[in-house]
């Protein structure tokens, strides 16, 4: 290329080049694009908060001596009921536990909330785990629904013993599965000890955020630990929620499909589980508005290890009326409950709200898996050792809708929910797994001390299926102005009456009728202040000239008012016919106009 030609092309290459001068097809198209008045749209949709949880709350490693005393006491509990050894009878097993489950240590956990089992055929007697030895019982029997079948053939129920302060009231809560009855109690301990337990040592006992995402993805872009934003939850450990207003805009995304959605990789280091307190392992997802608090323990869908979980998402927007058409609430600031989260209000909300509020009343302390009121405690035996007790009957007549919250609480006018479809597929795939572990453990070398295996992994993919969202509005069926077209409109068809005839009536009976009404109380009136401020007449009578009329005089009865005395009517004379002969108009006649004589 001559030189010339080089430094023209390099000035056409710098200088700006606008509109029709463009010297390619690629730059007037771009041209056209930034410049053009049409309005080209693509629809966005805000991706919704996400909070993940690890099933585990807590390290096993890290909260062992915490629990070493209760584990203890669960292990013997269980020998005593079913018995690890297997080549013993049960009637063998059950002898030998008494005597030795409980040399050289004396339980606390077990006196405290003493199990008890007893046969179904057996009415008023109760086998005490502690002592070994049946006793009478005459409290209130509470049987429990179980979600886990009981494997023995006999009839025998397996439950704890919860007693008022002076023990006057006691109550034996029962499960047909030694397995729910057994979790539930450890579940009850677990909660004193952990109630105990300083926030932050909790905190450090539990997941990082580094531990727990392994890779992370959304919309394309590679995300991490910075993204997520920590939620400590009683029951759930450390959960980390993506896409959360704290820590920047909300995201959104143009697109429906997994590739466009949150793509996250998550360590549930099965290892580390408490083999008392969780029977399953994965991790717990939610999904929810920005300010909403993520109840996991109530919504939250299950992510299996060793599996890819793809949850597809649809919106939909709800809007009711408030009322006079429904009982909805706009944001809870009518509702008599206070809001013990930090969150926008909902029904589940205030009813949690509501049913701490009446444990701290009752009980005097807060139920460890929820938010602390204000100025209250968790519960614990130290501070409150009839807590469990009361707990338990509260949550009956909250059941019984006894406490008032649920008439008290009312749901939000305004909401928003995200349908969900989930598909499992197992991942990784075996012949996937030779080198994605290997490099998914080099990646985590730093957090994670092993070498990974597929079932210490769990993928989660959350992805809008379409950008279709759907929106519910309420509309009054009949408005004011409706009301008055349709009312016009059957005036109109049945009685043939129009706007016009109804201004009528409205004119004849409602205004004239009370301006008559009016009319005639104002005349009586100045008729009684006229007689009572008038002088009296001559030889004590009335002065009639002061008579006054009930209506103003019109024409015609005026003439029909009777002559004054004394005076005379003037009257109207008859017509004097001789007016109409010609008469002389002069004495005397001009000459020039005289008639002359007739012959």
């Amino acid at each position: 290329m001559a030189p010339g030609e080089k430094i023209k092309a390099k000035i056409k290459k710098n200088l700006p080049v606008r509109g029709p001068q463009a010297p390619t097809i690629k730059e007037l198209m771009r041209w056209y694009c930034l410049n053009t008045n049409t309005h080209v749209h693509f629809q966005k949709l805000d991706f919704p908060a996400v909070t993940i949880c690890n099933i585990n709350p807590y390290k096993y490693s890290v909260v062992r001596d915490l629990l070493a005393d209760l584990e203890q006491e669960t292990r013997v509990a269980l020998k005593t009921l079913y018995g690890f050894p297997e080549n013993t009878s049960r009637k063998r097993r059950e002898a030998e536990s008494w005597n030795s489950a409980w040399e050289g240590t004396r339980p606390k956990f077990l006196k405290l909330v003493p199990l008890m089992a007893f046969s179904q055929d057996e009415t008023g007697e109760v086998r005490d785990f502690l002592t070994g030895r049946k006793r009478k019982f005459s409290g209130r029997i509470i049987h429990k629904a179980s979600d886990a079948m009981d494997v023995h053939a006999s009839k025998e129920v397996v439950g704890f013993q919860l007693c008022s302060n002076d023990t006057s009231h006691c109550a034996l809560y029962t499960f047909s599965s030694g397995v729910n009855a057994i979790q539930e109690w450890y579940q009850l301990h677990y909660m004193n000890i952990m109630a105990q337990v300083p926030l932050e040592k909790k905190i450090n006992m539990s997941y990082s955020a580094e531990e727990l995402l392994v890779t992370c993805l959304f919309d394309g872009v590679s995300c991490d630990a910075r993204n997520f934003t920590l939620l400590h939850h009683p029951m759930y450990g450390n959960c980390y929620t993506f896409n959360n207003r704290k820590n920047e805009t909300i995201l959104s995304t143009s697109m429906g499909g997994s590739e466009y959605g949150l793509q996250v990789i998550l360590y549930i280091n099965e290892e580390e589980y408490n083999p008392f307190l969780v029977s399953s392992s994965g991790a717990k997802v939610i999904v929810h508005r920005q300010d909403e608090y993520p109840f996991i323990e109530d919504v939250g869908t299950e992510i299996e290890p060793a599996m890819a979980t793809s949850i597809g998402m649809h919106l939909t927007e709800s809007f009711k009326l408030s009322e006079p058409y429904s009982q909805c609430t706009e944001d809870g600031s009518d509702v008599p409950i206070s809001n013990i989260y930090n969150a926008a209000y909902s029904l589940q909300i205030c009813l949690h709200s509501c049913f701490q509020t009446k444990m701290v009343e009752k009980c005097g302390c807060a139920q460890y898996n929820q938010p602390l009121p204000p100025a209250a405690n968790y519960c614990n035996y130290q501070q409150h050792p009839n807590w469990m007790y009361c707990y338990y009957e509260l949550h009956q007549a909250f059941v019984r809708e006894e406490l008032g919250c649920q008439a008290v609480c009312r749901e939000a006018c305004s909401f928003k929910e995200w349908t969900l479809t989930t598909s499992l597929a197992q991942w990784p795939s075996v012949v996937s797994e030779k080198w994605l572990l290997p490099i998914l453990t080099w990646d985590q070398g730093q957090q994670i001390k092993k070498k990974l295996n597929k079932t210490d992994l769990a993928k989660l993919l959350i992805f809008y299926k379409d950008l279709n969202q759907r929106s519910i509005m309420e509309s009054p069926a009949n408005s004011i102005e409706m009301l008055l077209s349709n009312f016009g409109g059957q005036l109109g068809l049945w009685m043939s009456c129009s706007v016009v005839c109804v201004i009528e009536i409205f004119e004849v009976f409602f205004i004239d009728f009370f301006s008559i009404i009016a009319r005639r109380q104002w005349q009586k009136a100045k008729e009684w202040w006229a007689r009572r401020h008038a002088p009296p007449g001559p030889q004590g009578q009335d002065n009639p000239g002061l008579d006054i009329d009930d209506d103003l005089p019109t024409f015609t009865s005026a003439l029909r008012l009777p002559p004054a005395p004394g005076t005379q009517v003037p009257g109207t004379p008859p017509p004097r016919y001789n007016t109409l002969r010609l008469e002389r108009a002069f004495s005397s006649q001009l000459t020039d106009t005289q008639v002359p004589p007739e012959s």
